[in-house]
């Protein structure tokens, strides 16, 4: 006899679990599908994010940001260190620690919130009476059946023609969370988020690092002031980043990966290196959903379609997060999720697409909001600029990092905030005071006055608010 639910949800990474919880929240009887295991075969719901993403990453970069303080920084501070040496199997293991902790958070939250976990792959079987016909493969397989379906399957990365991952010597962001040994040196295809925080990871604890990147431009995606400010720093640390560069046949051995390429010039240039990041964007993972058996369709590039309100082409299907368009994110997946069971519940959700902030870890951080110089001069909108460097903001020297800056973008009639874009220390924390802002529709002027605690990093983004009228205070 199949189990009865209200809701199934296929994924447990971001968009799926909070999804889940939301409908259960809402009244529903709800169950959520995840074949993530850990090494030891139990549950690891959380998806890419919590397992070989966003959670992994930030502890590897915390504690390599530790050991590159305590070898470079301490002694401006007057604390002596003696002795400095790297254990890379505490420094993994603190980061498999992290992972655990977020993995059991969420099967407690599931079980807070009486939301029925199933371990294994969820499939389409068929439309039936009742809604959908959905199969779980497992240790031990179920079927159930669903008024609503909500598929949350995530993404994969995308691999090299021609080369792929071994996660030893060829590594996908799983693989290089977990390498045991601190390359010498390191290669990285694709100098988007993945590879600037992954590079820097290692960098950091001793590799000498190439980043290879086919665009032309660094971040393209970025403001380029914040991506020329960000380019510099990275440069100054010591990361070797080529842009407009195309790749030939990496060939690898049992010693090394040669990589062939021809950088901006022309030239033909080769790169050996012991282990290779490959970071060159993520496919939507969909393989034994059972796609083809109901008729939910696809795009070209493979994404689930979909509406603006997150439906699918079948009857109360709905997908969310990186398996349909949009920016890759945990956050957007999120609210997706969110809205998604709003809407099932009868509700009326709504995710604003205009306001997804975007982050990248690295140090500097760099996030942004809105739209960019380029964008604007490109839309043939009439905009105002402010911006204010961390070097005059009080916190900032104190913390010993006035690197980068904020720079804010308003309406040149109406002044409302179009954009804002930060490189500098704790940016991914700074975002949040304007994405705020733009959801409400305010003004670089609400920004300018409102108080802001003294000493803070946060008073930067109200002196550029300020400086976008021409009136900074410490600049």
């Amino acid at each position: 006899m199949a189990k009865q639910f209200d809701v199934v949800v296929i994924g447990a990474g971001p968009g799926g679990y909070i999804a889940a919880i939301r409908a259960a929240q809402l009244g529903m009887s709800v169950a959520c599908i995840d074949a993530w295991s850990t090494s030891d075969g139990k549950p690891a719901p959380g998806g890419t994010c919590t397992n070989v993403g966003c959670i992994p990453s930030k502890a590897l970069l915390q504690s390599s940001e530790h050991y590159e303080q305590a070898g470079s920084h301490f002694a401006e501070h007057g604390i002596e260190v003696k002795g400095l040496g790297l254990k890379l199997d505490t420094l993994i293991g603190r980061k498999d620690t992290v992972v655990t902790q977020n993995n059991d958070g969420i099967l407690y939250l599931f079980k807070k919130n009486k939301v029925t976990f199933f371990h294994g792959k969820g499939s389409f079987v068929a439309q039936v009476d009742g809604g959908w016909s959905i199969k779980v493969s497992g240790t031990s397989d179920e079927d159930l059946v669903a008024k609503h379906v909500v598929v949350a399957t995530g993404s994969a990365p995308r691999e090299l023609p021609g080369l792929p991952f071994d996660e030893k010597k060829i590594l996908s962001n799983d693989g290089a969370l977990r390498l045991t040994a601190v390359p010498k040196k390191m290669g990285v295809i694709g100098a988007g988020v993945i590879g600037l925080e992954l590079g820097s990871v290692w960098r950091r604890l001793g590799a000498e690092v190439t980043i290879l990147e086919a665009m032309p431009d660094f971040l393209p995606v970025a403001d380029q002031q914040v991506a020329k400010e960000a380019l510099k720093a990275f440069t100054k640390q010591g990361l070797n980043i080529q842009t407009g560069v195309k790749i030939g046949e990496v060939k690898t051995t049992s010693k090394a990966v040669t990589v062939p390429y021809t950088d901006a010039s022309g030239a033909e240039q080769s790169m050996a290196v012991d282990s290779l990041i490959v970071s060159i964007g993520r496919v939507p993972h969909t393989d034994g959903l059972g796609v083809e058996t109901v008729g939910l369709k696809l795009d070209e590039r493979g994404f689930i379609v979909v509406d603006d309100d997150c439906r699918t082409n079948l009857n109360n299907v709905w997908a969310v997060g990186d398996v349909v368009r949009g920016p890759m994110l945990a956050h957007k997946a999120e609210e997706e999720g969110v809205a998604v069971a709003e809407s099932i519940a009868g509700q009326h959700g709504h995710v604003n697409y205009a306001v997804i902030p975007n982050v990248l870890y690295t140090s500097p951080e760099i996030a942004w909001v809105g739209r960019n110089e380029q964008q604007l001069k490109t839309e043939g909108v009439a905009y105002k600029a402010g911006s204010f460097p961390f070097m005059a903001n009080g916190r900032a020297r104190a913390l010993g990092d006035t690197t980068g800056f904020v720079k804010v973008l308003a309406d040149a009639k109406t002044d409302e905030v179009l954009g804002v874009h930060i490189v500098g220390p704790m940016a991914s924390e700074l975002i949040s005071e304007a994405v705020t802002i733009m959801e409400f529709r305010g003004a670089a002027e609400d920004i300018a006055r409102i108080c802001h605690a003294h000493p803070t990093l946060s008073e930067a983004m109200k002196e550029a608010a300020l400086a976008v009228d021409k009136r900074t205070l410490n600049f």
